[in-house]
């Protein structure tokens, strides 16, 4: 199955909950919202509050990307305020096994991020604590970046280092209906998208996710399957 995730990080900020009810009744299989905190990456986005505050307008699964360090002390605070999934940076502290053990401890699934630049094999020792491993196809920070080709091998490696594990590998960043068939080609089955799914206002997400989705499926043969 390969899922869309859509990023509100590209959505207009100015009524974030009509965007949000609006993307996932386009489509969206998740909800992908990333979190920065102008130090482990440079930029300010959103916190737990507005998690909150957006938790009614959807039943869909709230995929939260923490881009902050240290992690570890709002991890609770996602958790309570509506995260179904919540992944860190193997960078965001000094002990990413027990933030992982933290996050499955609140019921959540447990992801694991990879920058561009980080080697795959830095997740090897924590591939029994995950649910998701989130590969960098940009470096983290801002929307509307440009696909960084040489990440697929990243993507490549992980796919074969979780082979025959229940282990999901999300792609995020320069997410297009022209890169979607080659992240998804490599082994990605969550795509990530943000310009893409959200350019050209809400009468255009219906048509944004499907092109984006019938891109992977193209690719891979999968069938994208709402959740």
């Amino acid at each position: 199955m390969t899922l869309l995730a859509p990023s509100i990080l590209a959505a207009d900020f100015s009524k974030l909950g009509e965007e949000t009810r609006a993307i996932a009744q386009a489509g969206a299989d998740w909800i992908h919202l990333d979190v920065m905190d102008g130090h482990f990456v440079p930029n300010i986005s959103f916190g737990p509050a507005v998690v909150k505050a957006l938790r009614p307008w959807t039943d869909k699964v709230f995929d939260v990307h923490l881009m902050i360090a240290p992690a570890d002390p709002y991890l609770a605070a996602f958790a309570e305020a509506g995260a179904d999934a919540i992944t860190v940076h193997v960078e965001a502290g000094p002990h990413i096994h027990r933030s992982l053990q933290t996050i499955r401890g609140l019921g959540k699934r447990a992801g694991v991020a990879l920058n561009p630049g980080t080697l795959a094999s830095a997740i090897e020792p924590l591939l029994d604590m995950v649910d998701l491993v989130l590969v960098m196809t940009v470096n983290p920070g801002f929307g509307g970046q440009s696909f960084i080709h040489s990440s697929l091998e990243t993507v490549a490696r992980v796919k074969a280092m979780t082979a025959g594990r229940s282990i999901d590998i999300s792609v995020d960043g320069g997410i297009t209906p022209e890169t979607a068939g080659p992240a998804a080609s490599a082994g990605a089955n969550i795509l990530v998208a943000g310009s893409a799914a959200f350019k050209g206002g809400p009468t255009q997400y219906e048509k944004n996710v499907a092109a984006i989705r019938e891109a992977a499926q193209a690719a891979t043969g999968r069938d994208g399957v709402r959740c």
